[in-house]
């Protein structure tokens, strides 16, 4: 749902999916929730102030009255700070990042209240105390809100606290739409029927009702009870049309959305500037060079020095086994393409027979994954050990030698060898523009999903995170990358 923007009524705001505030009609989950998290940020300041009221003034016969009363007081401080950040507007519901986020904002922003306050009072408030409550107020309401996603997610994969949308567009943009949609369910928004050009509501479009001409929206909402119109941008659409359905959803309190044309830029790099009364998108550039880049080089290299260095007993054991099993080499070697489409040799444990290359051509007929790439879910030449090992991506761990060398990336777009590239470049796909970063020992196609992936989905992560990339993206992904290795979703 990220490719989603709110539509006001005097033209698009930010790129943001869900509410501008309100809570949809319909939506008695989304008050629930609200509450339900207004109520937990709220226990977390509390158990934060005790805490830091114990750990500062535990040994004292008579601890001072002021801060016991100011833990009392924070639970409301707290939770006036958090939804002045904006921890409580329904468009960050579930969404992870911007949700942690504006936690960490209303942290922050209390704290220089407090010692704006104190410094303008003169009071003398014990810095220790305040920075104690504070920092587990904060730590605490992260971890809870974590908490709260993870449920709100196992919910919507259930079918439960999602927004009924209706989406309108013409049939090829709003199947593809779908099938964006379909692919996770955390995003919250289940599609009940769809509005298509010129058609007459007695057909289906990918198993969803369509609900009547583009002119019946309005009751195409009564109907499938919506909360939201997602509009998939298409030529015909003018400005003048959508003004009119926004000011008509309007009345109803049914929220209004529109997917740009933009593949896989909308967020952080998109900003709207009014020019002339009208609300342009402006778009930045991709940030693929300059201080941060070097940041990442720094912390790629670090990370990577230091698991090898607190790994290698069990690296080297590991190595000996593989070298018991069969005599073959311990390591694999392939020649892939790096940044700017350099080749490296990359190394990975062998978790195949000796001749596993020249046995390729006989099970070209057996691959599961398309005629890019070459996958078997039971691949008969993976050895006993070469199973556990993909099990848990074990084989990936010498990678980190790549990293160390500066060949790879921590995170990034998945390693390419030569003869792959150069199929998937003839096909039409946007390879070329994976190979302007070092590739990555993980990356977004790791975090969701790996072989299982189709194709076309691999594809359009490795370009999101060309063009999204941030180091605040790559710790998050390197934390999703041990869920998805315990899990083992795609690991063959």
């Amino acid at each position: 749902m990220s490719r989603l923007a709110i539509v006001r009524r005097h033209g698009l705001t930010k790129p943001l999916v869900g509410t501008v505030g309100a809570v949809p009609a319909g939506a008695g989950w989304l008050s629930r929730y609200l509450s339900v998290a207004a109520g937990v940020d709220a226990s977390c300041a509390l158990l934060a102030g005790v805490l830091a009221f114990e750990i500062r003034y535990h040994s004292r016969p008579e601890p001072p009255g002021l801060y016991l009363a100011a833990s009392c007081v924070l639970p409301v401080l707290w939770w006036a700070s958090v939804r002045l950040a904006g921890g409580y507007d329904v468009r960050v519901v579930g969404g992870g990042a911007e949700e942690f986020h504006r936690i960490l904002r209303a942290g922050v922003s209390l704290t220089a209240c407090v010692a704006v306050f104190s410094y303008a009072t003169k009071m003398d408030l014990a810095r220790g105390y305040v920075v104690l409550a504070l920092l587990f107020a904060t730590a605490f309401d992260l971890l809870a809100r974590y908490g709260l996603r993870r449920r709100l997610h196992t919910a919507r994969r259930a079918g439960r606290c999602a927004l009924r949308a209706v989406v309108v567009g013409p049939p090829r943009a709003v199947t593809e739409l779908l099938a964006m949609l379909s692919r996770d369910s955390s995003h919250g928004l289940t599609v009940v029927a769809a509005c298509l050009p010129g058609s007459n509501g007695t057909e289906q479009i990918a198993d969803v009702p369509v609900g009547g001409d583009v002119c019946d929206v309005t009751a195409a909402v009564r109907t499938y009870h919506a909360d939201t119109v997602a509009v998939v941008n298409w030529a015909q659409m003018d400005g003048v049309w959508l003004r009119d359905l926004a000011w008509a959803l309007e009345k109803t309190g049914t929220d209004l959305c529109v997917a740009p044309t933009l593949l896989d830029v909308a967020g952080p790099r998109t900003t709207i500037r009014p020019v002339a009364g009208l609300p342009l998108i402006h778009l930045d550039h991709a940030r693929l060079t300059g201080p941060k880049r070097l940041l990442k080089g720094a912390f790629d290299r670090v990370v990577a020095a230091t698991a090898l260095l607190l790994l290698a007993p069990a690296l080297a054991a590991l190595g000996c086994a593989i070298r018991l099993a069969d005599g073959g080499p311990v390591l694999f070697r392939q020649t892939r393409l790096g940044k700017d489409g350099l080749p490296f040799t990359l190394f990975k444990f062998r978790s195949m027979v000796v001749d596993a290359e020249a046995r390729k051509a006989e099970l070209e007929a057996r691959n599961e994954v398309n005629g890019v790439l070459f996958k078997i879910r039971r691949d008969p030449r993976l050895t006993p050990l070469g199973g556990w090992m993909r099990r848990w991506s074990v084989d990936e761990v010498p990678q980190l030698l790549n990293v160390l060398r500066g060949e790879m990336s921590l995170v990034g777009p998945r390693p390419w060898a030569a003869l792959p590239y150069e199929k998937a470049a003839k096909s039409g796909d946007h390879i070329p523009r994976r190979l302007v970063v070092k590739p990555g020992l993980t990356g977004l196609w790791q975090v969701s999903g790996r072989a299982d992936l189709p194709w076309e989905e691999s594809v359009r992560l490795d370009v999101r995170y060309v063009e999204h990339w941030s180091l605040a993206l790559d710790l998050q992904i390197m934390w999703k990358t041990c869920r998805a290795v315990i899990r083992g979703n795609g690991a063959y």
